[in-house]
């Protein structure tokens, strides 16, 4: 396992052999703060994004968090509260390039949540593919509670996964929600023994990452851009992306090695 930091908030651990599919772990790790998104730890959140996102070894992303009690509070109020408006327009564009980065990584992407995410780091959670959870979890949009909006894709992704009327309450109400009743809504994909979120999270990346890193690209690229379309329009997303997954070099691998009785390994191009 190697490590890489990105400024002073953020860590990159690649689990796995170099030249073999990785799992690369995105870790928050501002604990004296709970995790809350400053400035600079917006910055270092598009950063890291940027660079996995170019990295063709990496196959998998997992969102973790260093924090035993929390993933992710949110925005760093504390920070806002000395900006003047001027400042709150400069740092917009900063702090949506942290939840983008998350959003548009090209490979599948996990979160692995305990205790609290609310906010802002809920919305980090609801950019990745699949949420793991803890018992221990606890999540929630609270913003207008604070007199704001969702403002790192809550208000977009959060009907995606569970309806426009249940977003609507969940987002009016500002209420949190707790672990068992999040899986029951589908605010959160698999629930998992306390403790047990970062470990199951990434057992869940190897299992994915042993597949083809351009089928794993193609697939994510047409569930994401195809999701909202009507089924036609739907139906050519697939197609663009099955054709630049069909005639490439893991394409003929992976028939090579089915036939072959073997595990394939993938050029990924």
């Amino acid at each position: 396992m190697s490590e890489e930091r990105y400024g002073e908030f953020v860590l990159v651990r690649r689990h796995g052999d170099e030249g073999a599919g990785q799992v690369a772990e995105l870790v928050l790790d501002r604990p004296k703060a709970m995790n809350a998104v400053s400035t600079e730890m917006a910055r270092s959140i598009a950063g890291a994004c940027a660079a996995l996102g170019a990295d063709r070894e990496v196959r998998v992303v997992v969102l973790t968090s260093t924090h035993e009690r929390a993933f992710c509070v949110g925005a760093d109020l504390k920070e806002r509260n000395s900006f003047s408006d001027a400042d709150l327009v400069r740092q917009r564009p900063v702090a949506r390039a942290a939840y983008t980065g998350v959003l548009e990584l090209p490979v599948p992407t996990i979160a692995a949540v305990h205790g609290f995410a609310l906010g802002g780091g809920f919305e980090l959670a609801l950019s990745c593919d699949v949420i793991v959870a803890d018992r221990t979890a606890v999540v929630g949009l609270p913003e207008v509670s604070v007199g704001v909006i969702p403002g790192g894709g809550g208000t977009q992704l959060l009907p995606r996964r569970v309806g426009a009327a249940r977003a609507a309450e969940l987002i009016f109400t500002a209420r949190r929600v707790e672990a068992v009743e999040a899986r029951e809504l589908g605010l959160v994909d698999e629930l998992v023994e306390a403790g047990r979120d970062r470990e199951e999270a990434l057992a869940l990346g190897a299992r994915i990452a042993v597949n083809s890193p351009v089928g794993l690209r193609s697939a994510k690229r047409a569930l994401r851009v195809g999701h909202g379309l009507d089924l036609r329009a739907g139906l050519e997303i697939e197609d663009a992306a099955w054709r630049a997954t069909a005639f490439s070099g893991d394409r003929a691998e992976g028939v090579a090695a089915f036939n072959e009785k073997r595990k394939p390994v993938w050029p990924g191009e």
